[in-house]
């Protein structure tokens, strides 16, 4: 019975899954009686993880970030992995807007997943591997319980749990 269990917390994103959101945000954008005649591109760097919206004005723009939003959603993308830059001016008075992809949780984020698990009192060990959190312990229901409490936590990036053994 001296077996341990454990799990690790993530912050992954399917990247051909977005391709797939995108590529149909565009097609609704383009039938669109709304943006009939108006410029828009929505590009995918899947190096750099970012989308980035270019359209006619700001109206534009939100009516572009609601499509791809539920585009997104209905492939399983976490909105809480996207980061929304500051809409900024573009050639010919178009409106430009970066969309960074968070992928891998940072130092600082683990660090806050690692207290939230601290401050339960729960019996089990956390350890900060690269961009992701490892929780070790030696009760199931422990673990269960940690991965509870982050849930909790209303985090605000996207977290996953995987290879729970």
């Amino acid at each position: 019975m001296a077996s341990s269990y454990s799990f690790d917390i993530v912050s992954e994103i399917d990247l051909q899954e977005v391709d797939n959101a995108v590529n149909q945000a565009r097609k609704e954008i383009t039938q669109r009686y709304d943006f009939k005649g108006i410029t828009t591109e929505l590009d995918l760097d899947q190096k750099e993880k970012t989308l980035t919206l270019t359209t006619g004005d700001d109206y534009h723009l939100k009516a572009a970030v609601d499509i791809l939003q539920n585009k997104l959603i209905k492939r399983s993308i976490p909105l809480k992995a996207l980061r929304y830059g500051t809409p900024e001016s573009a050639a010919h008075s178009a409106v430009r807007q970066k969309i960074t992809l968070l992928i891998g949780i940072s130092k600082e984020d683990a660090k806050k997943i690692v207290a939230i698990i601290k401050d339960t009192k729960i019996r089990v060990q956390t350890q900060i591997m690269d961009d992701q959190v490892r929780v070790t312990g030696k009760d199931k229901d422990d673990l269960q319980a940690a991965m509870a409490a982050v849930k909790a936590a209303d985090l605000p990036f996207a977290v996953q749990f995987t290879n729970y053994r």
